[in-house]
């Protein structure tokens, strides 16, 4: 498997890799059109297209050859979200937009791989810190960041299908 930065090539797979695992990340009560609408607003290929083209994101991705396993997206810049900006310690900040994996990758290093290249990319463009939010009722998730050094910092709320749920504002320094 190959971490690498996303090329514009990437689109379609990363929306499909995207498709499929989003609606893990919901909490339960978060209906099936709430995820469908999310998912063809801003998952799509056409969104990837513009996330790629964007100079303020990088999308690292895990591609296994035939198909890309997981993948990463980081946003340079203030936080758009106040409560996250008046949450978060570091400067200058880098968000964790995104971090997923397909299920059949789950266990086998995959996510810590991604977020290892995540990291040193964040850092390389001047990154003092990397923050996200994460759903509270995600608690594998939660593990997960808390093993890679992220420490709860402030909540914010997230809107999907019309209903706000709460997220934890996760952050961790990077090295100097």
């Amino acid at each position: 498997m190959l971490i690498r930065q996303a090329t514009a090539e990437d689109a379609r797979a990363l929306a499909v890799v995207a498709a499929a695992t989003f609606p893990l990340a919901c909490p339960p009560q978060t209906t099936d059109a709430a995820k469908a609408d999310f998912i063809a607003t801003e998952l799509s290929r056409e969104r990837f297209d513009e996330y790629l083209a964007d100079p303020d994101r990088a999308i690292v991705v895990a591609d296994e050859g035939d198909h890309l396993a997981g993948y990463t997206m980081i946003v340079f810049g203030e936080p758009a979200d106040a409560d996250a900006a008046g949450a978060i310690t570091l400067r200058p900040t880098v968000e964790l937009s995104k971090c997923y994996v397909l299920p059949g990758a789950h266990g086998g290093g995959v996510a810590h791989r991604l977020m290892a290249q995540t990291l040193k990319l964040a850092h390389e463009r001047g990154g003092a810190g990397v923050w996200l939010g994460v759903n509270e009722l995600n608690t594998k998730a939660q593990r997960f960041y808390e093993k890679n050094g992220f420490g709860k910092v402030g909540r914010k709320r997230f809107l999907i299908g019309g209903a706000y749920e709460d997220d934890d504002i996760l952050e961790r320094a990077l090295p100097e």
